[in-house]
């Protein structure tokens, strides 16, 4: 391929194959003067260098600059860029990435001036996400979610669209076989992937409306990505999922049906880690595989306690939340500070560092725990138990022998919390209903209901 093929001008940088050798590549984490950001820049350093190794490549350098002004055409300054075309040049980097958004005219930019491939944060974690997607709905999530990235980038190749790996063409694939796709190609794949998605969506709605039978309540289990939420999954339910030191280690949803300690079952819901500056292009995209976080009983808010930059990352969760239209004041959150085990065996030591953790808003409680040892995991269990209970009303029913299947109803969607002795017209049940049931129940039982 010549050097005119590449983004359609001589000398611009040529395609990334990874998959015979890991491209090597260059970090650039800019720090903009006058900025706030709860992140420290030795925190976003490290996250932003876990990112890319969450894919397959070489980490050549790391590399922290003060950006004084943002500069419309390359976003870093003249005298920053000079430095990396001679970095770019001396260490081979074959790529960049640079942690903030860079608009498409900065990024050819770059491209043009340092001779390396550019890439976003936003495209990044696209690719790490393209990487990761297994399920069919996962995987159309995520490229609908790369094309309405691509739409002001059309001088792109589109190497997506007859993909043979993983992620989406970002660093090379198949080969660069269309410089520019037209307008309609990319309206007509949009039109397609949503299409597709409203048909998983629907399949998915029936099989939730079955399980909705059961009137299982639902945990969802959201965090910070890295912050243990698989671990703890796979400590509280038993399950394999797949749990490791890496960023997006889980992409997609995986519910297991426990035991709490008093008998009652509930459906917990293990669902991608969210992280600073989440592409908002995702968050739209994976609405639909986040509706058990959206539409939960109870939502566990796993918080990695070791992490100096607990605080902030909590805070990035809460924006998502709020994104998702989720909030504290209609759904309970029970914040569960993991990670225990890192902070060292000393209690008083514990004790100090947890004094300094605060809920980030309000919340129905905190549980200290380590999913890797199973310490704390009866006492969350009990806190999951109670505030649901919390959100539960008490009542007491009549029901005639005649009508079994509301003695059957009350057993699939009410807590039975004691029985009074039968007599010859019927038994007296004491119940625990959950609000979404309150509606039903108040109907199907009126005229034969009372308070506990």
């Amino acid at each position: 391929m010549s050097d005119e093929t590449e983004e359609g001008r001589p000398g611009g940088p040529k395609p990334v194959d990874h998959r015979v050798a890991p491209t090597r590549v260059g970090l650039v984490v800019p720090e903009v003067r006058g900025t706030t950001s709860g992140h420290s820049i030795e925190m976003r350093r490290q996250e932003f260098e876990g990112l890319a190794r969450a894919i397959d490549v070489e980490v050549v350098f790391v590399e922290v600059v003060r950006v004084r002004e943002v500069r419309p055409a390359t976003f870093l300054g003249a005298g920053i860029v000079e430095q990396l075309k001679a970095r770019v040049a001396a260490d081979e980097i074959e790529l960049l990435l640079v942690d903030t958004a860079l608009a498409p005219v900065q990024q050819r930019n770059l491209e043009t001036e340092t001779g390396a491939k550019v890439l976003d944060r936003t495209a990044l974690i696209l690719e790490i996400f393209g990487d990761r997607a297994r399920t069919r709905e996962g995987v159309l999530q995520v490229e609908l979610a790369h094309l309405n990235y691509q739409r002001s980038r059309l001088v792109r190749s589109w190497t997506h669209l007859e993909r043979q790996r993983g992620g989406f063409g970002f660093l090379g694939g198949p080969g660069e076989s269309q410089i520019e796709s037209d307008r309609r190609l990319l309206e007509d794949r949009v039109k397609l992937l949503e299409d597709r998605l409203d048909k998983v969506k629907r399949t998915r709605g029936q099989q939730k409306g079955n399980r909705d039978a059961l009137q299982f309540p639902i945990v969802a289990l959201v965090g910070y990505t890295n912050a243990g939420k698989s671990s703890l999954f796979n400590r509280l339910s038993g399950a394999g999922v797949l749990a490791k030191d890496l960023l997006f280690a889980t992409l997609d949803t995986t519910v297991r049906k426990i035991p709490l300690p008093h008998g009652r079952e509930v459906m917990l819901s293990d669902t991608v880690g969210f992280v600073a500056d989440l592409p908002t292009t995702l968050v739209a995209a994976f609405r639909a595989t986040l509706e058990e976080v959206i539409e939960a009983d109870l939502i566990l808010h796993v918080r990695d306690v070791a992490n100096p930059d607990t605080a902030a990352q909590a805070q990035d969760v809460l924006k998502v939340l709020g994104e998702l239209g989720v909030s504290s004041e209609e759904t309970p959150i029970i914040e569960v500070w993991n990670k225990l085990d890192l902070l060292g065996p000393d209690p008083d030591a514990r004790r100090e560092v947890l004094q300094h953790v605060m809920p980030a808003g309000s919340v129905a409680a905190t549980v200290p725990v380590s999913a890797a040892t199973g310490e704390g995991i009866d006492a969350l269990l009990q806190a999951i138990e109670t505030v649901l209970a919390g959100s539960s009303r008490t009542f007491r029913v009549r029901v005639p022998h005649a009508n079994g299947a509301d003695v059957n109803w009350l057993y699939g969607h009410a807590e039975i919390i004691g029985r009074d002795a039968p007599d010859d017209e019927g038994q007296t049940y004491e119940v625990r209903i959950d609000p979404r049931h309150r509606a039903s129940f108040a109907q199907r039982f009126a005229g034969r209901i009372e308070a506990a």
